[in-house]
């Protein structure tokens, strides 16, 4: 087994030293590497791994994120199993497991929410590196933020790690493609630009002015146009829990279950279930209040 004395993902932070079982966990992860390596299995590193390659942020991890085409994934999980891992496929619409122990690699093909399809250009825009000194290949900064953006949960949201992945790499991002990427989801883009300007004022010109301009008209032709009638909440798009509410009590249509979006009601269903109650923003009480506006 290797031991290292430093943990590798702090690479941007403060070195510190392992116990052996957080040598145990590394291990594990390098062993997956190895394996998915020998296996010439196309795969990308995401995560604390990558986001520390990126901005410098070093941060203690729960797992490795491992992103993969869907038509990969069950390659994949095979390589990992001969390897003498358990695995899983534990969400069929986005995400599959390898586990040893307590221990776990997330295999992610696409996000919770089924917009955020690993593709080909993920692959093509690849950065090569190495993890726990296995050579590997990270997941792009656009495909990053673009994954990232949509994560606002009440127990996790992730636009602190969108803000620094902005601050660090701003200058070199492909603008269009991240552009691209968002496309009718746009707004939640611009959201996380403005948020940039008012968390950095002093780095706000590092978002190109085009951009903002963009947005800025699409925002201004929006409102100027009526609004939709069908009543559609894409709280669901960014929240699992959250919005529930909305589409369970309050009779808005779920944006998941748009054509464009390749996600089941049952895909829907399983991943509510699985929903902690703590998650929840409302109890049995809040249910039955007549809070929501119903047109």
């Amino acid at each position: 087994m290797v031991t290292p004395t430093l943990n590798p993902s702090f690479r941007g932070g403060r070195p510190e030293r392992l116990s052996p079982r957080q040598a145990e966990t590394l291990e594990f992860y390098r062993r997956s590497l190895l394996a998915l390596n020998g296996a010439s299995v196309q795969y990308l590193v995401g995560g604390a791994f990558a986001l520390s390659r990126y901005t410098g942020i070093g941060r203690r991890t729960k797992d490795l994120d491992l992103f993969v085409r869907q038509k990969d994934l069950d390659l994949l999980l095979r390589v990992l199993a001969d390897a003498g891992f358990r695995t899983e496929v534990t969400f069929p619409h986005w995400l599959g497991k390898a586990f040893s122990g307590r221990d776990l690699v997330d295999v992610i093909h696409s996000s919770g929410n089924g917009i955020v399809a690993v593709d080909d250009e993920w692959l093509e825009h690849a950065v090569g590196d190495d993890v726990l000194g296995v050579p590997v290949k990270l997941c792009p900064v656009e495909e990053m933020l673009w994954s990232k953006a949509f994560i606002m949960e009440r127990e996790r949201f992730d636009g602190s790690d969108v803000l620094h992945l902005l601050r660090a790499r701003a200058d070199m991002l492909d603008w269009k493609r991240l552009v691209r990427r968002f496309g009718a989801h746009w707004r939640v883009l611009f959201g996380h630009l403005v948020l940039f300007g008012y968390v950095y004022p002093s780095d706000r010109d590092m978002i190109p002015r085009w951009v903002l301009q963009e947005m800025t008209w699409k925002l201004v032709g929006e409102q100027e146009a009526p609004p939709p009638e069908a009543q559609v909440c894409r709280g669901t798009l960014l929240s699992r829990a959250q919005f529930l509410v909305d589409v369970e009590q309050w009779g808005y249509e779920d944006a998941r279950l748009d054509p464009d979006i390749p996600m089941t009601t049952e895909h829907i269903a399983q991943w509510t279930r699985a929903i902690g109650e703590e998650a929840r923003t409302y109890d049995d009480t809040q249910r039955d209040h007549p809070a929501g506006r119903s047109r």
